[in-house]
């Protein structure tokens, strides 16, 4: 604890069962000559059944060959993107697209985050690959999902899958809320960390109604939450853990427009 020192992990104890086999061939494959020793950071996603891998950090290109080597020590090994299914939806997420990494829990993530809400319009802010898109899609008239990452491929695929109608908008969802001219009924939220802090004046700037219920799921409530006190109140808190056994915790707030 406190030190920057690595210690060799041969298995985590709440990682999933997949996840620990490949980091025990990893463990192993790093010792060997033919691994690339430009690959300092490689990144692994499993739905238990199929593993994805994502190389994070090389100082040059990776050939194909070091991946037909992990496929060939790693059962499960893909090309292409995971399929993971949340509340009888089937979400497709390729290489280097966000996703929840709890399976258990983001069912009912997804739940609390839109709760009982229903109207003619609602926006999903840094939607990444649809996970709140859809459902908002089945309870409002028309839903705007904004998302500027490499999911925005994986958000089209996975509204057209489910068969439901969302207008995709490829762009930064700050920059998305500075230009918008009309409030929607419901803002859904659920930024990176470090864009959490900047979120709630963009929110504000785009003069929403006092009418309007502003559902944001931040990182960390108790920054964004101070910076909407002049025109929103909480209306509903819940906490997720998403992340059991560390000190993370996933918040759920509901904000409603002050009267």
């Amino acid at each position: 604890m406190r030190s920057q020192k690595l210690i060799p992990a041969a298995q985590c104890p709440i990682s999933s069962p997949k996840i620990n086999e490949a980091l025990a061939k990893l463990n192993r494959m790093v010792k060997d000559r033919r691994w690339p020793r430009f690959v300092t950071s490689l990144e692994v996603f499993t739905d238990e059944t199929q593993v994805q891998w994502n190389v994070q950090e090389a100082t040059q290109p990776v050939a194909k060959h070091f991946f037909e080597w992990l496929a060939a020590d790693v059962p499960g090994t893909v090309p292409g993107a995971l399929e993971y299914e949340v509340n009888g939806d089937v979400f497709s997420i390729a290489g280097n697209s966000f996703f929840q990494v709890n399976r258990s829990l983001v069912g009912c993530l997804a739940d609390l985050a839109i709760g009982n809400e229903t109207g003619g319009t609602a926006w999903d802010l840094y939607a990444g690959a649809g996970l709140f898109s859809v459902p908002l899609a089945r309870k409002f008239g028309k839903v705007t999902a904004v998302e500027s990452g490499r999911a925005a491929d994986d958000l089209q695929r996975n509204t057209r899958r489910a068969g439901v109608e969302v207008d995709g908008i490829r762009q930064n969802s700050e920059a998305f809320l500075i230009e918008a001219s009309v409030a929607p009924d419901f803002v859904l939220a659920d930024p990176p960390r470090a864009d959490w802090g900047r979120l709630p004046l963009a929110v504000a700037g785009t003069g929403t109604p006092q009418d309007c219920d502003c559902g944001v799921r931040p990182g960390d409530a108790g920054t964004g939450s101070g910076r909407l006190k002049e025109r929103y109140e909480i209306e509903r808190l819940a906490m997720v853990d998403l992340f059991p056994q560390t000190f993370h915790i996933e918040t759920i707030v509901a904000f409603g427009a002050r009267d």
